[in-house]
This record gives structure tokens, sequence and C-alpha cells, in this order.
């Protein structure tokens, strides 16, 4: 972890590569991701621990299967949302999107519980910058 302050502009600017996230920093336990990310992630549901996601630029969807349906949140740059533990969910950008997420370390990017993964989605606990 670096001890002087880092541009998130520098930091997503690093790498090309979509649906990977690359660990910016820790928070205590948790690590704090940054992602590019375009077009569909997979169905899947972190059983153990909320996912917090913050659009730095363009726009991400997500789709979520709860007990009173299926719906999905849009989040414009700017917004924030937090999946709770345990709810199945599908990000999407369709025009993409730059994202940041806190999650416990060693928290996998497909969840505990996921659909097939395809070859456009790294399964990953996240790499470093």
């Amino acid at each position: 972890m670096s001890n002087e302050p880092i541009a998130l502009d520098t930091a997503l600017a690093s790498f090309d590569a979509l649906w990977s996230p690359r660990i910016v920093t820790h928070v205590n336990d948790y690590d704090v991701r940054v992602a590019k990310v375009a077009g569909e992630h997979l169905w899947h549901a972190h059983d153990d621990t909320d996912e917090f996601f913050l659009v730095l630029d363009g726009e991400l969807h997500i789709s979520l299967r709860e007990a009173a349906g299926e719906r999905t949140v849009v989040l414009p740059r700017g917004s924030v949302f937090t999946v709770p533990r345990g709810t199945e969910h599908k990000p999407y950008a369709p025009t993409g999107a730059a994202i940041l997420l806190f999650e416990p370390t060693g928290t996998a990017t497909v969840g505990d519980r996921h659909e097939e993964i395809p070859a456009h989605v790294d399964a990953t606990t996240g790499h470093a910058l």
C-alpha cells in the first residue's frame, strides 16, 4: 500500500482490461478497487458481504433479484449504491464506465454463487496496481 496520494485517473489509465479490478489501497480489512467496465458482467451473489459501487465515469446499471422481483438501478456518474449481501445481481454498462468498489480483502469478483463465467470477466480477488 502506498503512503502517497493516488490519483484515480492515473490508476485507471494504467490498465485497459475490462471487468478486472485493480486494488488502489486498503481500508482496515477492505480493498478499495477501481475497474473499467463495459457490456455485461454475470449474475452472482456475495453471501457474506455487501458490495459498494461508486461510478467515477459513465453509467452503470445493476440488475437485482429481490424478494419483490427483479429490478434494475441506474447509476450515473457520481452515484453510489450498495448491493446487500446475498442479493443476486448483474452489473452492466451499455456504454462503458469506470467504477470504484469497497469489498473485504479476498472477495471474488464473481461472488460465492454465480452462473458460468464468460471469457470477458476476470474471476479475481483484485490485482495490484
